[in-house]
């Protein structure tokens, strides 16, 4: 293992510990016939379960079953994972990546976006919110390279990363930044949130995806009742005390996704909880999810007011990724001003955007929008059907409905999307993030 700086706050003691328990990974295949097995032993640190898990997440990998326990300076996890089609990981590549990875998550990771410039949003959020940030960003020559969004309770967070669409290089100018800082800080306001709106230039050394669960958290969207409810599966969570054991014992249970206990996970840790042990089933659609947690002092929960935040910030935790809408998946050249362009056309035709992840490989633009109507109904498939017909049938697919049109029973349900669309087949999004890292080459 090369050599790498270490950080400031380990003690000699503590190197010494790292280096004599640099974790052990095994991968086994033959142990389960429904999931490959992804073994971690390690010595125990704060925030190293959050960093293995989110190793197997940014895989989009299902975790199905997990069992974590931890005794004295040590830890163990067991995850029983598959791809995104629920088989078993067979691409050496990607094993290797995971195996490469967990064995060096001591030495913590963060964003490997050198030479962008990130930009944090948060406020309130509107149709057509985003059309306006991205038009800003197109007229201040920001090209934008990657960025995800999510609403909750009527809030929006954004992480954007940008570059000088003239130059290629991050944005250092300090009249630059102050100019988009001042921008899109108009823009947040509008009307009404004049207070809470906030728009900063960051150092973009914390995962996007952490980071996003922290600007919310920082939001106090947890507080916020949401605007609208369509769903009636909200998860379910239940914190009590084990007093023999000094434990505070979590269940939170709810529908299955990706990243589900990335999520829960990540809002733990940056809570200051530590994790010592946990159980991690799911069956059909069903997740459930029992944690066994302390204070970083060693303590339980200690109030009722503690235990009841501690709900409310698990609560949001899950339903910040679990936007609804019609799934829209854009895939074509990219170009100055694509995403403004797109968004408006959203606006302009009633959409609003609940959750979007933008990225470019390259030349191409590879974006994953979740739309709704302006009052966050489900979308008109005729007006899903004339914004394909503006942006190009071809560039803007239907990838995924929401379960209401499934519950019509429509009998081209499982085959046909909106507007007469035959839906996409999940591809290799593994491959994909291999790609991204630069680990394979692509084959077209």
């Amino acid at each position: 293992m090369k050599d790498m700086e270490w950080p400031a706050c380990l003690d000699e003691y503590e190197k010494l510990v790292i280096r004599m328990n640099t974790p052990r990974v095994v991968i086994d295949n033959a142990v389960c016939p429904t999931a490959t097995l992804v073994k971690v032993d390690s010595a125990r640190r704060h925030g190293i379960l959050l960093e293995a898990v989110q190793v197997l997440t940014d895989l989009n990998l299902l975790i199905k079953k997990a069992y974590i326990s931890s005794d004295g300076r040590f830890f163990m996890d067991v995850f029983h994972v598959t791809d995104l089609n629920g088989n078993k990981l067979t691409d050496e590549s990607v094993i290797s990546y995971i195996e490469q990875s967990l064995e060096t998550i001591h030495y913590g990771r963060s964003n490997s976006f050198n030479g962008l410039t990130a930009l944090e949003l948060t406020g309130t959020d509107r149709v057509g919110l985003l059309s306006e940030v991205f038009a800003v960003l197109a007229d201040l020559q920001c090209s934008v390279v990657e960025a995800k969004v999510w609403t909750h309770n009527g809030r929006i967070a954004s992480l954007i990363y940008v570059k000088d669409c003239n130059s290629g290089s991050p944005i250092e100018d300090s009249q630059q930044i102050d100019r988009i800082e001042a921008r899109l800080r108009n823009v947040l306001k509008g009307d009404n949130d004049i207070r809470s709106a906030k728009m900063t230039v960051s150092m973009a050394v914390t995962h996007t995806e952490r980071r996003l669960h922290q600007m919310m958290f920082a939001d106090r969207d947890y507080e916020r009742m949401p605007v609208l409810r369509h769903s009636t599966d909200y998860p379910v969570v239940t914190v009590q005390n084990w007093a023999d054991r000094s434990y505070s014992v979590v269940n939170v249970q709810c529908k299955d996704r990706t990243k589900l206990l990335f999520d829960v996970v990540c809002t733990l840790t940056d809570m200051e909880y530590v994790v010592f042990h946990a159980t991690i089933n799911t069956a059909g659609e069903r997740a459930y999810l029992e944690f066994y947690i302390r204070h970083i002092d060693g303590t339980p929960i200690s109030s009722e007011p503690e235990r009841q935040r501690v709900i409310q910030c698990l609560e949001a935790a899950v339903g910040r990724r679990a936007s609804e809408g019609v799934r829209l998946e854009l895939c074509m050249e990219d170009r100055q001003g694509l995403l403004a362009d797109v968004t408006r056309t959203f606006r302009e035709n009633g959409l609003n955007v609940t959750r979007a992840e933008i990225s470019t490989q390259r030349d191409e633009a590879l974006n994953i929008f979740y739309v709704t109507d302006e009052m966050g109904n489900p979308a008109d498939p005729k007006i899903i059907e004339a914004v394909r017909q503006k942006i190009g049938l071809s560039n803007l697919k239907v990838k995924e409905l929401p379960m209401i049109y499934h519950q019509k029973g429509e009998s081209e349900e499982q085959t046909v999307g909106v507007g007469g669309t035959v839906l996409l087949s999940l591809g290799s999004l593994v491959r994909r993030n291999l790609y991204n890292l630069g680990l394979i080459r692509s084959h077209s």
